[in-house]
């Protein structure tokens, strides 16, 4: 027998372990999953499938959650590479970032000072520990170049394991398309993009109210907010009014100091006579107006307010809608500044603030709740709530409002055009599911301010932007001093201004480079331009975009996707991709989310090891797009039955390629009405399963596949065995081409859920990779045989009835029998008729008769007598 033969080829006993590194490998060498450029320019735009692929963020570990949603997109993108299409499949890692920085601060413990020199052979107080629990103190301070150079050692082995994960989960991803989100192109595409928004006057800078985190002494976007349910009290204090005391109730007293007006309601009659007069504020002593605004609540407290600079966003709107004043009192830091507002003149005043300057807000807090029990302002005790407190998603502490200079890029929320523009380019794109555009809608709509961009941070795209200092050695930031396309990329902390020396830095006359960087959602919203190539590879771009797919976490449509299309529409006035396609969250067995904070993630390299990768693709294949899918590591049920059915999958293969085919696989052969039946149902299989691909329903393309699957093993495969097994002839060769066909077929249908097996069995028969196989067409599998379609299921049944008295006699399935009678309806009992030759052989049934009745039954059999002793 020939080596190369099928039968050759097969293992004696075909197993899931190992085939993860072999094919993994073999894809690798044989360059499987690259992207055919010249083929994509050949085949033009509607030959090529583009994939938006999300960069995973490089600072720790992937968890369950990315192996789910990812996997969703695999199959998509196996799918379309069979179909035909030249699929851009690339990969980046998002390296820039808080999340970044905050892992080397405790991998490594070291802080960033900008302030300090670079040292070249700088060698870290430690390696490998998280440090979670050492104050920033403690940390070593290191020059800002020396803190980079850490960040992208660890972001590069980061990205090491994580591309070794992905392989071995079977990503058909092509690794040649990889970029890193602060690699020197991606800085240079961020950097152009932001001068062209600056050119087209999208970009601006202003000095305006920002939120910010103490923790991280950094600006944030209202993107990056989220509300969590803290401890607090309400505290009625009394503001001195000329008719008497006016009571507010607030959570802030510490602000008292900052307090520019009372608010109320304009069609709130108790307060109506204030409007235009003023008052006077507690041990402060200042002259504050009473006015009107809409957004003032009645039934909330005392239904007047005191408007302070700054509590929260809506003293933010107060603020800027009444054209009030700016008396801000928290620094930086979180703690109240040291020198009070200008208007707090009065000795007793001034005296009050001393008392609060340089404490915390909490003890501030404490300070001013006791100072007003002194003065008699206080009215009874704070009375403990609960209510929603704006946090930084990866912060500590409660954020503050405090003015700052920040870059910002406009995003609509000022601009109907604008915005009108964004609701009708997400109105272009088809959203799987549909709902989820609803929520894209809602975010656009629900804008207060434009995108703030800047960030003080350290690890990430610099603003290429410098200031000219005056005579005095001030910024002239009105003046900025930008760079020449072709000179990026650029930071100004350390590359010289044009026209400048650098011995001018920071000297009067001279300039001053910009420190902050870039959000690092302004280069992830970038990710079409940054993997296709814009302004670099004009060719590239023009082939993949817009992209067909954006797939992504229903959790960032408000981050990545909306920056992402409001990028593409400032830049070309176009949605950049077709499809976006959200995958739900992953619940641990108690419906809860699963997420770092809450500690109930689970890392998926044990679960790859221990079930193998094809088992875990099935268990996240098996759950549609937008939904929520629970998964418990202790009794993880699906991934068990994907393992099971990637081993039957093995199994089958290797019991159909036992029988010797004939040299022509041509469908003619296949005369059989039970083997014509099989294949009619499967063309079948193939169009609903095609159709629910095409319409990215994975989910229901598997629902559609795997149970006529097992239908075609547990009754066809059994059915036709011995006809298989027997002389060669018309019948013979009718059930070994529709074997074939057949296992060619669901081979071809699972490849995009069950990689690594169905990669497996059809090396066992074909050369070359399953991947790259044409996708099955139902003509390819079945010819006109309608009339024959319903044999299988109805031969089945009649099985069934045969197996039902065999087990009810508590027999075993293999006992002979010497009698049967199948009764039922004429034209149900003629298909039995057509297949009794196999129904007698998987049957062990010497006499097989046939009656009529209302319904297919099984109404009397006569099992063999057992073999006595002497004949045993």
């Amino acid at each position: 027998m020939s080596e190369n033969t099928p039968a050759a080829r097969v293992p004696d006993k075909p197993a899931l372990e190992g085939l993860e590194s072999k094919w993994g490998d073999r894809w690798q060498q044989d360059g499987t999953f690259l992207f055919d450029r010249e083929g994509a320019l050949a085949a033009g735009r509607d030959g090529v499938y583009s994939i938006d692929t999300p960069p995973p963020t490089a600072s720790g570990s992937l968890h369950i959650g990315h192996v789910f949603s990812y996997t969703h997109t695999d199959v998509i993108a196996r799918f379309h590479r069979m179909r035909g299409r030249k699929v851009f499949y690339p990969m980046g890692w998002d390296d820039n970032g808080l999340p970044t920085e905050r892992r080397v601060q405790n991998y490594y413990g070291v802080r960033c000072d900008p302030s300090l020199p670079y040292e070249p052979d700088f060698t870290p107080p430690f390696e490998g520990g998280d440090n979670k629990s050492t104050k920033a103190a403690d940390q070593k301070p290191i020059s800002r170049r020396n803190f980079i150079e850490l960040c992208e050692r660890l972001t590069e082995e980061d990205e090491k394991q994580f591309e070794a994960l992905w392989r071995t989960l079977g990503l058909s991803v092509d690794w040649s398309q990889t970029y890193r989100t602060i690699g020197r192109d991606s800085i240079r595409t961020s950097q152009l993009a932001f001068l062209r928004n600056i050119a087209r006057g999208e970009a601006y800078q202003a000095q305006a109210p920002t939120l910010w985190d103490i923790t991280f002494r950094t600006a944030v976007a209202q993107a990056e907010l989220e509300d969590r349910e803290q401890p607090s009290a309400y505290h009625r204090v009394a503001f001195h009014g000329a008719d008497g005391p006016v009571y507010i109730e607030t959570t802030r007293p510490e602000l008292l100091p900052a307090c520019v007006a009372l608010v109320a309601h304009p069609d709130d009659e108790r307060y109506q006579p204030l409007f235009g007069t003023t008052v006077r504020t507690p041990l402060f002593d200042v002259e504050v107006p009473v006015v009107a605004h809409h957004l003032a609540q009645p039934d909330k407290g005392s239904g007047i307010a005191m408007i302070c600079t700054f509590g929260d966003i809506t003293d933010v709107t107060w603020w800027r809608e009444l054209d009030l004043p700016n008396r801000a009192i928290i620094g930086f830091d979180g703690r109240i500044l040291p020198e009070p507002p200008a208007v707090i003149t009065s000795e007793a005043g001034k005296e009050a603030y001393a008392q609060l300057a340089g404490k915390t807000v909490f003890s501030a807090k404490q300070a001013v709740v006791e100072l007003l029990r002194a003065s008699g302002d206080l009215e009874g005790e704070p009375k403990p709530i609960q209510h929603p407190v704006k946090f930084f998603e990866k912060g500590d502490k409660p954020l503050e409002i405090v003015s700052t200079r920040q870059w910002y890029v406009k995003n609509g929320a000022r601009d109907e055009e604008l915005r009108a523009r964004l609701i009708e380019l997400g109105r272009e794109i088809d959203w799987h599911p549909d709902f989820m555009r609803i929520r894209y809608e809602n975010w656009v709509n629900g804008l207060t301010g434009d995108w703030l961009i800047s960030r003080q941070r350290f690890f990430g795209v610099p603003i290429p932007v410098w200031y000219p200092l005056d005579a005095d050695g001030n910024p002239l930031f009105d003046q900025p001093i930008l760079p020449s396309e072709e000179s990026l990329p650029v930071d100004p902390s350390s590359d010289t201004a044009p026209g400048f020396d650098e011995a001018q830095r920071g000297q009067a006359g001279g300039f001053v480079g910009e420190h902050d960087v870039m959000d690092t959602w302004m280069t992830s919203s970038l990710t079409p331009q940054l993997a296709g190539g814009w302004m670099r590879d004009d060719e590239l771009f023009g082939a993949v975009f817009p992209y067909d797919l954006r797939p992504q976490g229903q959790d960032i449509i408000r981050t990545w996707l909306f920056s992402t299309l409001l990028r593409a529409k400032l830049e070309a006035d176009v949605a950049p991709w077709r499809n976006a396609a959200l995958s739900g969250f992953i619940v641990d067995p108690d419906r809860k989310k699963m997420s770092k904070s809450k500690g109930n993630v689970v890392t998926p390299a044990d679960i790859l090891e221990r079930h193998g990768s094809d088992a875990v693709r099935y268990w996240a294949a098996s759950s549609k797009l937008g939904t929520d899918a629970a998964f418990d590591p202790q009794n993880p049920t699906q991934i068990k039955i994907g393992r099971r059915l990637a081993i039957k999958l093995l199994n089958a293969a290797k019991f159909i390629l036992g029988f010797e085919a004939p040299a022509s696989l041509d469908l003619d052969r296949v005369t059989s009405p039970l083997d014509r039946s099989m294949l009619q149902n499967l063309a079948a299989v193939v169009a609903d399963a095609t159709t629910a691909l095409e319409n990215y329903e994975h989910s229901r393309a598997l629902e559609i596949v795997e149970p006529f699957f097992w239908t075609f093993c547990d009754d066809y495969l059994e059915l036709v065995k011995e006809r298989a097994y027997g002389e060669a002839g018309e019948e013979q060769a009718s059930a070994v081409v529709a074997l074939r066909v057949a296992l060619s077929t669901f081979l071809r249908l699972f490849a995009p859920v069950l990689p690594f097996a169905a990669e497996e069995a059809w090396s066992w028969s074909e050369e070359g990779s399953v991947h790259v196989a044409p996708w099955p067409v139902a003509t390819e599998v079945a010819l006109d045989w309608s009339a024959d379609r319903e044999v299988l299921a109805i031969v089945g049944r009649a099985l069934t009835g045969i197996r039902g008295a065999k087990t009810a006699a508590k027999a075993s399935q293999r006992t002979p029998v010497d009698s049967a009678v199948i009764a039922g309806p004429a034209a149900e009992i003629a298909a039995v008729e057509s297949a009794a030759g196999d129904l007698r052989s998987v049957g062990r049934i010497a006499d097989l008769r046939f009656a009529s009745a209302d319904e297919l039954q099984v109404t009397d059999i006569l099992l063999a007598a057992a073999p006595t002793e002497e004949e045993r």
